[in-house]
């Protein structure tokens, strides 16, 4: 119990020090929806007897800071910690060490489970892994039933989701005769009629063609800009990136860059390092920059590289002109 705190209310400063700290960390926790504190996992493998056989580390002290209302993602090679880390937001599972919280919601704390599920949505790698229904309305439908909502709000949550993701035409459709790409936004669909305030995608377009792929990525923008869902990707396709407000990037379960896009893009030599490509169009500008043309770094689009060549070559036209 804490008696006789004085505070200056106009100023909002508290006195005792520990209370202070207290509040500051409380107000950081509203402005974020996901925050990672000095996070550690292992894997630890025990034999019949129950003693320890190995211990892997599958996230080494990351501490992410995640914004309501951001689109961010997170980059990192097979085995780099990303999906274990998406696993923790949905509360899967639980840090060896640290903390993770969600809407400031502890997820080491096992109240908290359903309702940190309700708040981070999760899609997987496998469409076909999360179709349990015949028709696409009940698919979209499955889930709201579950949590009681009430018949009528569910056909209305149904309708608003699959019209977001453009696939209420196909409402009365079989899911398992739909293309990957349309799979995938059903079961974003499902996620959104839940209400989240944030749905994580775990590879969501690893097993889609690229015009699947681009159907997925249109509408996670889609749902971000209009209905300010925060989104976090977990991928390791580049160009999947290139509009999100954030990147983080993992490696061997550490954060080992973050920024945004274009600062990311412009280390390419580091990406490589780190066995990541980089969107081709980055790529060649890069290439091009190593050969002696002036071009910026960080070149994310054809129209942004061909604005650079263009500027060269007035450049160029400048100069034999004199």
């Amino acid at each position: 119990m804490i008696n006789h705190i004085k505070c200056d209310k106009l100023k909002g400063i508290v006195v005792n020090e520990e209370i202070s700290y207290t509040l500051i960390r409380n107000e950081e926790n509203n402005l974020n929806i996901v925050k990672a504190e000095n996070l550690t996992f292992e894997y630890i493998r025990r034999d019949e007897e129950g003693n320890v056989e190995s211990i892997n580390k599958a996230i080494d002290n990351v501490n992410i800071d995640i914004k309501e209302g951001d689109f961010v993602a997170v980059l990192g090679h097979n085995g780099s910690g990303k999906s274990t880390f998406a696993k923790h937001l949905n509360a899967l599972v639980s840090p060896t060490e640290g903390s993770v919280w969600v809407d400031r919601m502890n997820t080491l704390e096992h109240e908290n489970t359903l309702r940190i599920r309700q708040t981070a949505g999760m899609v997987f790698q496998n469409p076909d892994n999360q179709i349990i229904c015949t028709l696409v309305d009940e698919e979209v439908g499955f889930g709201p039933e579950n949590i009681g909502v009430p018949e009528d709000e569910i056909w209305e949550r149904v309708e608003k989701s699959l019209k977001a993701v453009g696939m209420y035409d196909f409402r009365l459709a079989n899911p398992t005769k739909l293309s990957g790409g349309q799979k995938q936004r059903v079961a974003i669909a499902g996620i959104v009629a839940m209400k989240p305030k944030c749905i994580v995608l775990d590879e969501p377009t690893a097993m889609l063609d690229p015009n699947g792929r681009k159907e997925v990525i249109e509408v996670l923008h889609e749902l971000n800009k209009k209905e300010n869902v925060t989104i976090i990707l977990i991928t390791h396709y580049m160009e999947e990136v290139i509009d999100a407000d954030e990147v983080y990037v993992m490696n061997e379960g550490k954060l080992v860059m973050q920024g945004k896009p274009r600062d990311i893009f412009s280390q390419v030599e580091k990406l490589k390092e780190l066995r990541l490509d980089v969107p081709q169009v980055t790529e060649l500008a890069h290439e091009l920059r190593k050969e002696g043309l002036d071009i910026k770094e960080g070149i994310l689009t054809t129209k942004e590289l061909i604005t650079e060549l263009e500027r060269i070559r007035g450049l160029k036209n400048v100069n034999n002109s004199r």
